[in-house]
């Protein structure tokens, strides 16, 4: 699953066709340079360079080119319709047009993505032309090859040990060191995770990977990574509906982008020290599982008493930000499919963010946008922190009120963040409710992009092009 091959992509082919791409401000010069048949032909289709647009030119010996017509859009997803649009097998270049390179082809990247784990591909796409320049682009669309992958694989197949194994493979990859805690020792060290697991007889897993880029030394900056690694979620005691449980095999899409982020800064050798922390659990249903009014006693000491089982994924996430704040990281961050509140409060298209750090959330928010994978920002209320309240625990895992879901787990979690520590909590959904250009049905790693150009925004670092 770490090992893409990104078929879609080509760096040469002596009869590929040319991809040309026009905005409605430039169509009159873009037609005069056209053989007058071929400008003929757009007129009478009706062409307008409307986003997404696209016209096949003819020739004299049949298809010669292609038009796509972007409007005003700047993202890659206009991209990401060609590789089913354009002709089955063919293969083209780009050609001339008011397009950036290293974006078109990561959306034509992005939009070739069919996963094929358990049934092959229905047919072949379109390929395209990128040169050995386009680095960057290939490497962010096999991260988010990787990601999907994860997440769209089904659970009988991806459960606590095979994601654990993976994230040991991606660290194994770039020379990190890895460590896998389990049985006995995960009890001890990461109860709330081993408390998540025990209903399953898939045991669970805790997964730490530790890389330090090559111009990196010991007072480099050090970023800390938390993923929820929940593979399936049946709600435990407090059981899903059946309709509620068709899409749980993304609750692990947390752990997923983690690990995506991490790819990513270790493929650009960002120089600083990365530490990443996956939750590796089934949350399931058996005699040893945990129960509501259950207490639980985490990592930090806190105890937990569990209001519901089905909010599970802040206990798993509770013990390892407990043990990312010991190394006192420059920044913390944790990334989770956590709450529906969130997706209520803002779509499923838009990740929740929330940061105690105005100028890192800035950060976060801005390089989001410019590369069209936003996130958006709520408030760290601690009006509602004594929600959480327990008679019988220092706090509850869930509310005593129906309201403010995801702002409330945020203040669950940052409970276990050590004072000063900056920190940053992602309630993401991972998933495309239905195919859009660039964005197949299916998993999806929201955020991962936003973060690797913050991290880079902020620590800098060689680009990918120039390894």
């Amino acid at each position: 699953m770490i090992d893409q091959t990104l078929d879609c992509l080509t760096e040469a082919d002596a009869g590929a066709l040319p991809l040309h791409t026009v905005r409605p401000a430039a169509m009159e010069a873009f037609l005069a340079s056209l053989p007058e048949a071929q400008a003929t032909w757009l007129r009478a289709t009706g062409f307008a360079a409307k986003p997404g647009e696209l016209r096949l030119l003819p020739g004299p010996d049949g298809l010669s080119g292609a038009v796509l017509g972007l409007g005003e859009d700047q993202s890659p997803h206009l991209f990401g319709a060609l590789p089913a649009e354009l002709p089955e097998g063919s293969v083209w270049r780009l050609a001339s047009g008011d397009h950036d390179v290293a974006s078109a082809v990561l959306g034509f990247a992005l939009g070739s993505y069919r996963y094929t784990g358990v049934k092959a591909a229905e047919r072949r796409f379109a390929k395209l032309i990128a040169g050995p320049d386009q680095v960057e682009s290939r490497s962010l669309a096999a991260a988010a090859w990787m990601v999907r992958d994860l997440i769209n694989t089904p659970p009988n197949l991806l459960g606590p040990v095979e994601l654990a194994d993976t994230a040991r493979a991606l660290g194994t990859r770039y020379g990190a060191a890895v460590e896998i805690v389990e049985g006995a020792a995960l009890d001890e060290g990461y109860p709330t995770v081993a408390a998540v697991g025990r209903g399953s007889a898939r045991p669970p897993r805790v997964v730490t990977i530790r890389w330090r880029g090559t111009k990196a030394d010991d007072t480099s900056p050090l970023v800390s990574l938390c993923g929820k690694g929940v593979c399936f979620d049946t709600g435990g005691y407090d059981l899903k509906p059946s309709a509620g449980m068709l899409r749980m095999k993304k609750d692990m899409g947390g752990a997923a982008v983690a690990l995506g982020v991490a790819r990513l800064a270790m493929e650009a050798d960002l120089p600083v020290r990365l530490v990443i922390r996956i939750g590796c659990v089934e949350n399931s249903v058996s005699g040893g599982a945990m129960r509501p009014s259950d207490v639980i006693r985490t990592r930090s000491g806190l105890t937990v008493e569990v209001g519901n089982t089905d909010a599970e994924g802040r206990l798993v996430l509770c013990d390892l930000l407990a043990d990312a704040s010991v190394e006192k990281p420059s920044i913390l961050f944790d990334f989770a499919t956590l709450t529906g509140a969130a997706r209520v409060a803002l779509g499923p298209d838009l990740p929740a963010l929330f940061c105690d750090d105005d100028a890192w959330a800035g950060t976060l928010s801005s390089a989001g946008m410019a590369v069209f994978d936003p996130v958006w920002r709520l408030p760290i209320w601690t009006g509602y922190d004594d929600w959480l309240k327990s008679p019988v625990a220092d706090l509850n895992n869930v509310s005593s009120r129906p309201l403010a879901g995801a702002i409330v787990a945020a203040l669950f979690l940052r409970r276990f963040v050590t004072k000063g520590i900056i920190y940053a909590h992602i309630d993401l959904y991972g998933w495309n409710d239905q195919a859009r250009p660039g964005r197949p049905e299916g998993g999806e790693a929201q955020s991962m992009h936003a973060v690797f150009a913050a991290l880079r925004q902020r620590f800098g670092g060689i680009g990918m092009a120039d390894r």
